[in-house]
């Protein structure tokens, strides 16, 4: 344990180099999709439901259930508020964002009921998969440990003794911190043999001031298309193939201050600022069946494939430092870099999932209009350790560095060690009046952390909806309150004990769906 430990805190010492992290390997996999207000009112479950545009991105098999088409809308806003724990002090920010569900076209054609296959369906659909915007802050007075201590990981794996190499040969992290005096040949030692020592983390028997401010926007746009054919109506059977973009920005705010009012212990405040942006494309594919073995029971089995991206990541940093020399003293990465943010470009390849599905329809007749509602659930199967980076050819056709390849490697060894397979469950029903249904649902997502230093998630969604449809169009209206418990770490350290925040967001999200016969 101690080991996998060790690999953990020493990639982090690292990161700022590239950027990437195991974190990232999460973010990029871990969420509650995107979806018609329907399926949001049911819970998210659409494995073996069909007759829905969001079947394109969770079993397109389900789209063999139109005969006809649809042209879809779906609209939404979020209201969300995050509460972060950071040694006993919590604090709270909101966050609201307008978005879109599945939207798009489904077209069925064909209805021979004298030939194997019934009919076809096509569909063109687009939907915000993952959603990254969020607001994190926390602070508290930490004894433990200092944000510094992370570059004096980074000193000590790399073997600094020379002055002069640490003040240009680590522009993302120590040589900012050293030229800023944060971190000082306070030890002793002579250039070539320096002890270098942490000014702030001189001072933790009194406790540092510690507070971070994350901001992150962006999300995974996709575009899907999918078919599927209609087998007698027993067996359908689909596919699609996706492209979804992924664009993600974080900035960051961490500070580190004196908590006592000392002014000659050589250290008042260090602040450190961080700026992230992400973007790129990925391919996927999904597979799936419906089988109906009775009339009342459908059966659902789906495959989705990783999605392959190739992204790019534009870094900047930069640190300011008080150690109380008369001075305030800032440096910049960008100074190091030819003004601009560094860029590396890699491959990023997402887990695999597998979807089992079950539905119950009441009175499953083929005239829809006289079905009386269906009860439906979800068991979603994804490894999360699966998760990997690889390096790929620069813009220019240029390769990699043996080192940026062999950052890679590690930092996919980290991931299986943070991170494990899980089950997320999804289960909901529908009641139908006529012309108006009401629905019920709820979705959990279960913890991918293997507990090497604390780290416990899950998400859980409680969702209700009404809905209407007569001569041709449809109305859905769905709330969606969604409980997310995450953690969260400024930094990690493989020198001394180092602590992450208790991060719970709430949000209430609000789905309508509109909708038309074509």
């Amino acid at each position: 344990m101690k080991k996998i430990i060790f690999i953990l805190s020493s990639l982090f010492s690292f990161a700022a180099l590239r950027a990437q992290e195991p974190a990232d390997a999460l973010r990029y996999a871990w969420y509650a999709p995107g979806s018609s207000a329907r399926i949001q009112a049911v819970g998210g479950a659409m494995g073996s439901l069909g007759g829905d545009i969001s079947a394109s991105f969770v079993n397109p098999a389900g789209l063999a259930f139109y005969k006809t088409g649809d042209f879809v809308l779906s609209p939404s806003y979020r209201f969300g508020r995050t509460k972060s724990t950071y040694f006993g002090r919590t604090e709270s920010r909101n966050s609201d964002k307008f978005s879109w569900g599945s939207t798009g076209f489904v077209v069925g054609t064909g209805n021979n009921n004298t030939r194997n296959v019934r009919n076809t369906s096509f569909s063109i659909a687009y939907n915000r998969t993952a959603d990254f915007n969020s607001d994190i802050f926390y602070r508290g007075q930490n004894n433990q440990s200092s944000y510094s201590q992370k570059f004096l990981d980074e000193i000590r794996n790399n073997n600094v003794k020379d002055g002069n190499a640490l003040s240009g040969n680590y522009p993302f992290g120590s040589s900012l911190a050293f030229n800023t005096y944060w971190i000082d040949t306070v030890g002793g030692g002579t250039n070539g043999n320096f002890q270098f020592q942490s000014r702030s983390a001189a001072l933790l028997a009194s406790g540092l001031l510690q507070q971070n401010s994350i901001h992150s926007t962006g999300g995974i746009d996709e575009m899907a298309l999918g078919v599927a054919v209609n087998l007698r109506d027993k067996l359908m059977v689909g596919g699609s193939i996706g492209v979804p973009y992924l664009h993600y920005r974080r900035d960051a705010e961490f500070v580190e201050a004196d908590a006592t009012s000392n002014p000659n212990n050589h250290f008042n405040y260090a602040m450190v600022n961080e700026t992230l942006r992400t973007s790129g494309l990925g391919i996927n594919l999904r597979a799936g069946l419906i089988y109906k073995p009775t009339e009342y029971w459908r059966l659902g089995l789906a495959l989705h494939s990783p999605t392959f991206y190739t992204l790019t990541d534009r870094y900047e940093t930069s640190i300011t430092a008080d150690v109380e020399k008369g001075n305030v003293l800032s440096d910049y990465s960008n100074d190091y870099t030819d003004g601009a943010p560094s860029r590396f470009r890699y491959t990023y390849a997402t887990p695999y999932r597998a979807i089992a599905s079950v539905s119950y329809v009441l009175r499953e007749v083929q005239d829809v209009r006289k079905q009386k509602g269906f009860l439906t659930a979800d068991v979603e199967y994804v490894n999360y350790k699966a998760s990997s980076f690889s390096a790929a050819s620069n813009e220019d056709g240029s390769g990699t560095s043996e080192a940026d390849r062999a950052y890679l490697k590690q930092l996919n060894r980290s991931i299986d060690a943070a991170y494990k397979s899980t089950f997320n469950v999804r289960a909901g029903g529908e009641l139908k009046f006529t012309t108006v249904m009401v629905r019920l649902g709820a979705a959990y997502y279960g913890n991918p952390y293997k507990n090497l230093n604390g780290e416990k998630g899950s998400k859980l969604n409680l969702s209700g909806g009404l809905g209407y449809r007569d001569k041709g169009f449809f109305i859905d209206l769905t709330y969606v309150y969604s409980l997310n418990k995450d953690v969260n770490y400024a930094y990690r350290l493989s020198s001394a004990p180092y602590s992450g925040a208790q991060v719970k967001n709430t949000a209430s999200n609000i789905f309508l769906t509109f909708g038309v016969k074509i």
